[in-house]
């Protein structure tokens, strides 16, 4: 059966998509067989991956408000082993046509049942809200991994974030928790990055991987191409971090 993990952090630009993109990759070069659903109206893991937003037959939002079956909205992406469900800026209607729908919190979860024994690890790319679609993805999902930009106002909100979490064990699924923090954007150089580091870790413990990824250029040029980083530039200091993270996912899920 599939691992499930959401990549969830209501803060925009803290690198969730950068995260979900490249861990699928890597995890995908480990031999695994992966499904990634890409949970925001922007579609960048979508266009991540090389689609065209404007030219998907259906999407996520077919998944979740047209009842369509996912085998009819996976499609196969250009990196062996991975799969997607894609999205486009229609799901931004999906939160308010869901208020309706009978267990919307778990619509999503009953949505990928059928092919939960199809996949090694299926990842959630969430939007930067704790809305009705992030709570589907939390609401599906055994593990979550909180990216964490090494900047000010890194914390700033994260208490809120681990409540709507404990709040979803308690009532809508009770195997889910922080698989991982991660570090984002780290700049070694800098006596902030070292301050936000030492917070993160004194507030999440062992919860935070020892791999850090960097601020890297490569990083931030490869979703204009459509491409992963291990595609787009497999030396870079991005690509080298990325498979080290993926690395410590598949020892933390003993896959």
């Amino acid at each position: 059966m599939a691992y499930v993990i959401s990549i969830v952090n209501q803060k925009g630009g803290v690198g969730k998509t950068t995260t979900a993109v490249n861990l699928c990759a890597f995890l995908a070069k480990k031999r695994k067989k992966v499904l990634v659903i890409d949970l925001d109206p922007q579609g960048n893991a979508t266009s991540g991956f090389g689609f065209e937003k404007t030219s998907l037959e259906n999407t996520v939002y077919d998944l979740l408000v047209n009842e369509e079956e996912i085998a009819n909205v996976i499609v196969p992406t250009e990196v062996k082993n991975v799969d997607m469900c894609p999205t486009n800026i229609n799901l931004a209607g999906a939160e308010v046509e869901l208020v309706a729908a009978i267990s919307r919190e778990t619509v999503l979860k009953r949505a990928i049942e059928p092919v939960l024994d199809q996949y090694d690890y299926i990842i959630i790319d969430c939007p930067p809200s704790l809305g009705l679609l992030t709570i589907n993805a939390l609401s599906a999902c055994e593990g979550v991994i909180v990216p964490i930009q090494g900047e000010y106002y890194a914390l700033e909100g994260l208490t809120q974030l681990i409540d709507t979490i404990n709040m979803i064990r308690k009532k809508l699924n009770p195997v889910v928790g922080i698989l991982g923090v991660v570090i984002t954007m780290h700049d070694s150089r800098t006596q902030l990055t070292k301050q936000v580091v030492e917070e993160v870790q004194k507030y999440f413990g062992d919860k935070v991987f020892k791999t850090f990824i960097p601020r890297n250029v490569r990083l931030a040029e490869a979703p204009s191409h459509g491409k992963t980083i291990d595609e787009y530039d497999p030396k870079s200091k991005g690509s080298i971090a990325y498979q080290a993270l993926a690395a410590e996912v598949l020892k933390r899920t003993k896959s």
